[in-house]
């Protein structure tokens, strides 16, 4: 199915996309895009939405089910508070992305802006998984709460080791694997810094091979470089704060 979304409000255009589900349409092609917001917004379906042009903001939010493609960059808040499917975005995007995720894979070829992460969280096993290819800006992983965060550094300024700060501040579940390292001063108070396992090699290969799948670039290269694992030191950083 093709939409065109020139001149489209997003009301219309979600709707559109509700009505494609509703009717088994299980393959829809979105062109011309221009900043229209909440694009797939509660969308409870398995289809497969391919997007080009740029999308608004608040990519995905709540969804539940789709695959989501971007053949260009995307802005802030992309997969916010969705429970499941993907979104796989060719290009960078802008902050907040994964808020508050409690399902679901996100996949960024490159970079990421501010927040990325922030309140992501998990319930009973089940968690969401997000891949930046490239940079993530600073309070990466603020207030996680569960799921797995993996920044691999391989492109753009943040090429390498991070240069994010205050990464994993208020962090009280879940993990962030960071290729290339980090160092003290650069994470929060209730962070700390660990050598993978056998186990975080086992999910930092699964996390590499479904980014690989979806992108160029070689998963035993990538693989092969240094990661480490940031943790949560409390399950309740900040519980004294709200203790009478």
């Amino acid at each position: 199915m093709e939409i065109d979304a020139l001149g489209l409000s997003y009301r219309d255009l979600n709707q559109k996309l509700k009505e494609a589900a509703a009717n088994g349409v299980m393959d829809v092609h979105v062109s011309n895009l221009n900043g229209q917001r909440y694009i797939g917004t509660s969308l409870l379906s398995t289809m497969k939405v391919e997007l080009t042009g740029t999308p608004g903001n608040d990519l995905g939010a709540f969804m539940d089910g789709p695959r989501i493609t971007v053949r260009g960059n995307g802005q802030d808040g992309i997969g916010n508070t969705m429970n499941s499917g993907e979104i796989i975005v060719h290009g960078h995007v802008g902050d907040a992305l994964g808020l508050a995720a409690r399902g679901g894979t996100i996949m960024v070829r490159d970079s990421a802006g501010y927040r990325a992460g922030i309140h992501m969280k998990e319930y009973e096993g089940k968690g969401p998984l997000v891949v930046i290819g490239g940079g993530a800006q600073d309070f990466l992983g603020e207030y996680m709460a569960g799921g797995v965060l993996v920044v691999l550094g391989l492109t753009g300024p943040s090429a390498g080791r991070t240069r994010a700060r205050f990464v994993g501040t208020g962090m009280h579940g879940g993990a962030i694997y960071l290729r290339g390292g980090i160092e003290n001063h650069q994470v929060g108070k209730e962070v700390g810094i660990a050598a993978l396992t056998e186990h975080d090699n086992a999910v930092l290969e699964n996390a590499v091979k479904r980014y690989c799948s979806y992108f160029d670039g070689s998963c035993e290269d990538i693989l092969a470089g240094d990661f480490v694992k940031l943790f949560p030191l409390y399950l309740r950083p900040y519980g004294r704060l709200y203790a009478y």
